[in-house]
């Protein structure tokens, strides 16, 4: 399950090229799952996913959508890329981990061997955030510390890091949302650390 806001979703054109890749290196025993469907990336791909524009992790894990969205779809993995419309609000580190420590227990209730990925979220340069760039990278540099602290031998979090060599202003549309480039690097970012909990690792 790739689950996050509009960096995942909209149209999240990194989750094509992350699964043709997968495709391309025969590891074919993978579904991307979730209640919304796969936007126009140029070629067919499987696509399902929960990218919702806008979504902030303090929001979702004060109701009951994930949870919904798990019974729904049944993941036994989820890619988590969140926080980035977090920080655009002002949230500090400590509240969007808190999100993310609910959300956890949330997959984990749903599945208790849930593997994790959670993303170190790649860099926003927008006009109208000059606090972005100090936010991400403080949330950033947080997370790993936590994901250590939060896996346990059932459910491990591997932290995956997008950030690095992740240029905001050559690699996305607006400062925001990734362009091809940014695309490319996503795809590369996620990859090795997919295989390697889809082999058990």
């Amino acid at each position: 399950m790739p689950l996050g806001d509009s960096i995942t979703g909209s149209p999240g054109c990194w989750r094509a090229l992350l699964w043709k890749k997968l495709q391309d290196n025969n590891i074919k025993n993978t579904d991307f799952v979730g209640t919304l469907p796969p936007q126009g990336c140029g070629f067919d791909y499987d696509g399902d996913n929960e990218g919702h524009g806008g979504l902030l992790a303090t929001d979702l894990s004060r109701d009951d959508r994930l949870e919904r969205w798990l019974m729904d779809t049944k993941p036994d993995i989820v890619m988590l890329h969140l926080g980035s419309n977090d920080v655009w609000s002002t949230k500090k580190p400590e509240e969007i981990l808190g999100a993310l420590d609910r959300l956890v227990d949330q997959m984990r209730a749903s599945k208790e061997s849930m593997k994790i990925l959670v993303a170190q979220v790649i860099p926003l340069d927008p006009a109208g955030c000059p606090t972005c760039m100090q936010g991400v990278e403080d949330f950033n540099k947080a997370t790993p510390e936590w994901a250590t602290k939060k896996s346990n031998e059932k459910s491990r979090i591997t932290v995956v890091d997008c950030h690095k060599d992740f240029d905001a202003k050559g690699m996305t549309r607006d400062g925001i949302h990734p362009n091809s480039k940014g695309d490319e690097k996503l795809a590369d970012s996620w990859y090795e650390p997919l295989v390697k909990v889809i082999k058990g690792g």
